[in-house]
């Protein structure tokens, strides 16, 4: 029998990949280096090229609805509470597939169990960090450190999935810059409210230096109340040193409250949405600066260990989506050996790498910039300020570099044949 692919890395995309190989028989084992898999954050976004590909998995509504909820608009609103922009989103947007915002948590568990009903309990193994790889002609062995001591696996590919502190991108690029951090810190939570404008809204308020997103990531209860998740985001001074923070520290609502204390619309409450939270987790927004390549013979990046970016344009886990299904599809076009992974490699680590550079440059919300710079924040007559033609190009142009211009996604090919086995 082969030796199967190790997976370095039990997150969102390294049980898509798990789960993209076992569709196509390729044999694969998880690595993960945490005891227990928790369902930890709070929302994320899943754009309708993911959307796509995890149905094509068999993780359709039936799994998305339970951890989310489709998103019907997302929109850009000034200081004074006065839309920048606004558009449909997913199918209402002409779509052939939703776009879900939902808990990570929640649909990282969901992927867990989805892997572990169709591989077996035992192709996740938790408690192994990756610590290091070795490779010849015929494989690649890991290396992994466990509480009882050290461990190896021996695989035909390694794919290292652990994420923007990856063992693996470390030894592949030694002389990698340290994870880069531009000033931005984001205070993130959950608070049962009311949804706003469409009832499933994806909101961005403010300005590119001091705002607020806001959207739900369940239906509202019979109580009328959903889980709206909130990102509060505040631009500092980098000599406070938050950028070398904790990940997801929790912190109480008064650290932060006050900076968005005049966030009060007639439509928006934002004090009040702050003061009723569930929780509230801080950490500074922060990536990586792009690499030439993501291979290395055997060995592969994949997700946030390949490409950690900004969350601006909420593509960070259907980028990771994505990788996992090019993946596949370059290993039944080529096997699974060197050649596979090279043709992954040419295929994404470029335009990825500059998508990674657009987020940092603000991405969508380029346009709070823009106003920003134009008017500072507060308008009465957003087509004076900025004219709907050179916003349409703007959004039009991230769609594009993010994969999910909407024609050339409804009319593309699968990316995997429905039965196809390598």
């Amino acid at each position: 029998m082969a030796d199967p692919v190790l997976i370095a890395g039990g997150g969102i995309g390294g049980l898509v990949t798990a789960l993209t190989l076992h569709q196509i028989g390729v044999p694969c084992v998880v690595y993960e280096k945490v005891r227990e898999l928790k369902p930890l954050g709070v929302g994320i976004n899943l754009q309708p090229n993911a959307v796509r590909e995890l149905y094509d998995l068999g993780i359709g509504p039936e799994v998305l609805d339970r951890v989310g909820v489709p998103a019907r608009e997302w929109a850009l609103v000034g200081l004074n509470g006065n839309d920048i922009y606004a558009e449909p989103r997913g199918l209402e947007a002409g779509y052939d597939w939703p776009q879900y915002a939902v808990h990570r948590g929640a649909f990282h568990i969901a992927l867990l169990e989805t892997f572990r009903e169709r591989a077996g309990k035992d192709a996740v193994r938790t408690g192994h960090a990756s610590a290091a790889y070795e490779q010849d002609e015929d494989g690649v062995t890991l290396v992994m450190q466990t509480e009882a001591g050290e461990v190896r696996a021996r695989g035909s590919l390694l794919i290292g999935a652990e994420g923007i502190h990856s063992a693996t991108r470390a030894q592949m690029h030694p002389d990698q810059p340290p994870i880069h951090w531009g000033g931005a810190v984001m205070w993130r939570g959950t608070t049962r409210a009311a949804p706003i404008r469409t009832g499933s809204s994806f909101v961005g308020l403010g300005t590119h230096r001091h705002r607020m997103v806001i959207y739900p990531i369940s239906a509202p209860g019979a109580d009328g109340l959903a889980t709206i998740n909130w990102i509060a985001e505040l631009v500092v001074d980098k000599s406070e040193g938050r950028g070398e923070s904790g990940w997801f520290r929790p912190v109480e609502i008064a650290e932060f409250a006050h900076h968005f204390e005049g966030f009060r619309y007639d439509w928006l409450d934002v004090p009040d949405l702050l003061s009723r939270a569930d929780i509230a987790y801080e950490n500074p927004m922060i990536d990586r600066d792009p690499i030439p390549t993501w291979v290395d013979g055997r060995v592969a990046l994949l997700g946030d260990a390949a490409h950690a970016m900004y969350p601006t344009g909420s593509n960070g886990a259907s980028q990771a989506v994505i990788d996992a299904r090019t993946l596949g599809q370059c290993l039944l076009a080529q096997g699974v050996g060197p050649a596979a992974l090279a043709a992954y490699d040419a295929r994404l680590a470029g335009p990825v790498g500059q998508l990674v550079l657009r987020n940092r440059g603000a991405g969508p919300f380029g346009l709070l910039n823009m106003v920003d710079e134009r008017c500072g924040g507060e308008f009465d007559d957003i087509d004076a300020v900025i004219p709907p033609a050179e916003r349409d190009a703007f959004m039009a142009g991230y769609k594009a570099a993010a994969g999910f211009a909407r024609e050339a996604l409804n009319e593309a090919p699968r990316m995997i044949p429905e039965g196809a086995r390598v």
